[in-house]
């Protein structure tokens, strides 16, 4: 309580605080504008028969990081997941393209190139998932089992103003999460997800509440209080290398000679390899919603590949392996050794008992996937508890309380902490020194 007060009384950080505050709500208020060209009442019709089928849906991430907006198909129905596509495939593009790492490694300038090039690619990918969208929603495959009409006029000036409301709401996401990020407090895009994912949470809840009784959701809440605090504990976790630096000489001056260490997380690839399995996992399932219902191969898929009123142990299985395959890939280009070495031998840096250059590398890259082993069985173990909840609460895929939601929930929470306490030890410093 008196952190509150404190950060409340200063009033940098509480400008900061509302700003963030203000564009949130404007973001949880566009949720609900619904897309011009759809018939507004069938959709949330759809959308209710869909939500009480707890069925999964093709988008379902798409839909977890949108807070709902894709179900009511609003103007933000996309959220933010092109920016964060886009993101991603820019981060991998480094490795295949030179252009990019060289950017990457000019600073301030070559980020800022990458970064419009990110805009760019989340605006052509939002236009591409827009359009996927509108043609789930004419072939009647968006909400399966509701043959309500929701698009009344289907003439080509509707669609492209369609298509066109959507990519502009995703631009003004990605607008608002750069200004959260600049002017306000925490990282705004992960804000963004942080609400929609929070916003999910009461309903979800409630709906435990209602089918399964206030013994199982006093059950469900003390498992999420464990749970919760084994991921904060996990995600707190670190190997720190030490790393010495010899004494030199540059002109008069002594440099060097000081000790600092590597950080190295047990979860050093966060959130990521839990979205890209699941992305890779609803592929199939969009491939089979443009087949034939009554073909053997789709039924296959629905059966074994798609999480709705049943649990399939191939289902498990797969998204499993595709998250422990993921966790080492994405370490393996984001955690680079051989700079880090190059780096540290460049200005005197050793590991003690560790010669420099080939070896220092080697070493980096042991402990790396040492300590990122258990890292990817931490993540595939936190992914199966929505699974798990299927079996036992009669839960869909998109249970609140694991996987990337979970993730998502605490990592951000823990990092906007974090920042603030950052700003307001930086004002009381300041208040010192003037």
């Amino acid at each position: 309580m008196n952190a509150i007060v404190r950060v409340l009384r200063t009033p940098e950080l509480r400008a900061k605080i509302l700003f963030t505050l203000g564009l949130l709500a404007i973001y949880r208020l566009g949720v609900f504008i619904p897309t011009p060209g759809f018939d507004y009442t069938n959709v949330m019709v759809c959308s209710d028969q869909a939500s009480a089928a707890q069925g999964g849906s093709v988008l379902g991430m798409v839909s977890l990081f949108s807070g709902g907006a894709l179900l009511q198909l609003s103007i933000f129905s996309l959220g933010v997941m092109p920016y964060i596509t886009a993101s991603i495939i820019i981060q991998l593009l480094r490795v295949v393209i030179p252009r990019f790492e060289a950017l990457h490694k000019e600073g301030q300038s070559g980020t800022a190139k990458l970064t419009q090039y990110t805009r760019y690619l989340t605006i052509g990918l939002a236009v591409l998932q827009a359009t996927t969208i509108i043609t789930l929603v004419r072939s009647g495959n968006f909400f399966t089992g509701c043959n309500l009409t929701l698009i009344p006029d289907e003439s080509i000036v509707t669609l492209v103003l369609m298509v066109l409301t959507m990519t502009v709401g995703t631009v003004l996401i990605m607008w608002m999460g750069e200004m959260i990020t600049e002017r306000g407090i925490g990282n705004g895009m992960s804000l963004l997800i942080f609400t929609s994912i929070a916003a999910s949470f009461p309903a979800a809840l409630g709906q435990i509440w209602q089918l399964q009784g206030w013994m199982t959701f006093a059950l469900v809440i003390v498992i999420a209080l464990v749970v919760m605090l084994g991921v904060v504990f996990v995600e707190q976790s670190q190997r720190r290398i030490p790393v010495q630096y010899a004494k030199r000489m540059v002109g008069r001056r002594m440099y060097g000679g000081t000790s600092t260490y590597i950080p190295i997380k047990v979860n050093q690839a966060g959130v990521i390899p839990v979205i890209f399995a699941s992305s890779i996992l609803a592929l199939p399932q969009m491939a089979a919603s443009f087949g034939d219902p009554s073909a053997g191969w789709v039924q296959w898929i629905n059966t074994h590949l798609v999480m709705g009123f049943t649990f399939s142990w191939i289902y498990a299985a797969v998204y499993v392996a595709l998250i422990v395959f993921f966790a080492f890939f994405y370490v393996s280009i984001t955690f680079n050794a051989e700079e880090i070495a190059d780096n540290m031998k460049k200005y005197g840096g050793f590991v003690p008992n560790v010669r420099a250059g080939r070896p220092t590398e080697k070493y980096l890259t042991y402990v790396i996937n040492r300590i990122q082993t258990p890292g990817a069985i931490y993540l595939a173990v936190i992914s199966l508890i929505p699974l798990f909840a299927l079996v036992y609460l009669g839960a869909s895929q998109n249970f609140p309380l694991g996987g990337a939601s979970l993730l998502i929930i605490i990592g951000v929470g823990l990092d906007t902490v974090k920042q603030i306490s950052a700003k307001l030890q930086q004002h009381h410093y300041e208040g010192i020194l003037r």
